[in-house]
Parts: C-alpha cells; structure tokens; sequence
C-alpha cells in the first residue's frame, strides 16, 4: 500500500474534496477511503492535515427522520438544561461554568 498523494493548501486537483466541501454539495464519503491529503504548515505543532475524497464515489446525504430529529432535540434540551436548579437556561451552559449563570453566580 502507498503513500497517500499530499498536495498544498488551497491546492487541490478537480474531483477531490474534504468533509465539509462534500457536505457543502449535499453528498457524503460513503465509507470510502481516504484519495489524498492537504497540508498546511503550521509553526508550533505539525502540519495541519485534511483528508481529501473523490466526489465521484461520494453518497448522497442521507435524509433527517422524525426519529432524528426527535433524538436531536432532546440532546440539545440536556445541554441547555442546567444540572443545579434543573431549568432550561435558552442556551448551552458552557462546560466552563458547569451551570446556568445565575446558579454560578449564586455559587461564588
């Protein structure tokens, strides 16, 4: 097996793209393998990587259910639901705080 063929930033052949730029076409990988790699250096750590696909072989995203989007929003109430008082706070309770607002300020 060889190695993957690694190309610059921004410097992609026609024909392969990333996650997102699929999603962004409504398609999917659909558990194919990985065709290639974008490097952009960085300073500190390693290069940043980038998987690349071919979108001749990328699936159509599949469709949310009902089901979905029930499992969806109750995964959203939980991380909106604060763990002290038990009320839902109208936003994501950050992990820094652990709670909504007003149960942090309470707390100090």
């Amino acid at each position: 097996m060889g190695a993957l063929p690694t190309y610059p930033w921004r410097l992609a052949p026609e024909g392969l793209a990333t996650r997102r730029q699929l999603r962004a076409m409504g398609l999917r990988p659909g558990g194919q393998d990985v065709a290639g790699e974008l490097q952009r250096p960085r300073r500190r750590r390693g290069p940043l990587v980038a998987h690349l696909y071919r979108v001749d072989l990328a699936l159509p995203v599949r469709p949310m259910t009902s089901r979905r989007w029930g499992a969806l929003a109750l995964a959203m109430l939980a991380r909106r639901t604060c763990p002290a008082c038990g009320l839902d706070a109208g936003y994501v309770i950050p992990r820094s705080l652990g709670t909504c607002v007003p149960c942090n300020d309470t707390d100090r």
